[in-house]
């Protein structure tokens, strides 16, 4: 795969959190969290359930706003676009979503497709050799005229997936791409990740499957209940010696 060319920020910074914060009820879900993601790199947000990791990548992605805070994507401040330029950043976006969303009245080879069609670049056969391609990767051969209710959950996982990464897009956000799945099915989509990571692709990464990501991720960010416990390279959690983080980050008992 080969990763679409977009102009990369002179400090080589895709994307960076700076303060973002948001409340519920007075209580703070996201509580000031900053972070980097380099060009090229993988970063690993790890944490508990409900840590807030999935409402950060939304917040990274437009999708909510912060109540405090910036996010830049290549240099743009997301937080200050209207709905129409949120809409053109996000085609340089990818994402895998955690409740797979996709579309039930389109089936699997029109979910897979929409991008490619809503970019505009390809040709109808270009589009349909695409996605049989990007199924072959993920063990789903000729599942294109299959409605998503005919899936099980993880079908849906790997046609999310696919869908996130069919354009090649220079950034890609997976939030928990192998939740659910089996180990051998994991491990193709482990391998897809390096590979889009390999070709250049800019990324974070939730998942509560360490072992998986450890390999790929260059840097980390663990956060509990939206506060940041740790920030730093494989290195340096490596070594963190912080009561927390190192049970976490070691799967050690409490």
């Amino acid at each position: 795969m080969q990763v679409t060319h977009v102009e990369v920020p002179r400090d080589g910074v895709r994307i960076r959190c700076q303060g973002v914060s948001k409340y519920y009820r007075r209580t703070a879900v996201l509580d000031a969290v900053d972070l980097e993601v380099r060009d090229g790199t993988m970063l690993g947000l790890i944490g508990p359930g409900a840590a807030g990791k999935s409402l950060l990548v939304k917040i990274i992605c437009g999708l909510v706003a912060p109540d405090e805070g910036h996010v830049f994507i290549d240099d743009i401040d997301v937080t200050r676009l209207r709905e129409r330029e949120l809409q053109a950043l996000r085609m340089r976006l990818g994402m895998v979503f955690q409740n797979y969303a996709l579309f039930d009245f389109m089936n699997v080879g029109e979910n897979i497709a929409l991008p490619l069609r809503m970019e505009g670049r390809s040709s109808e056969t270009s589009i349909r050799n695409r996605v049989a391609e990007v199924l072959e990767q993920v063990a789903l051969p000729g599942i294109q005229d299959k409605m998503p209710r005919e899936l099980s959950g993880g079908m849906k996982k790997r046609v999310s997936f696919v869908r996130a990464v069919v354009r090649r897009p220079p950034i890609v956000i997976y939030d928990d791409p192998t939740g659910g799945l089996d180990p051998v099915t994991s491990a193709k989509i482990f391998r897809l990740l390096s590979d889009m990571k390999a070709q250049g692709t800019t990324s974070i990464t939730i998942s509560h499957d360490l072992d998986g990501i450890r390999p790929l991720c260059d840097q980390w960010l663990l956060i509990e209940h939206g506060k940041t416990l740790f920030s730093g390279d494989t290195s340096a959690i490596d070594q963190c010696e912080t009561p927390y983080v190192r049970q976490f980050w070691r799967g050690e008992p409490a």
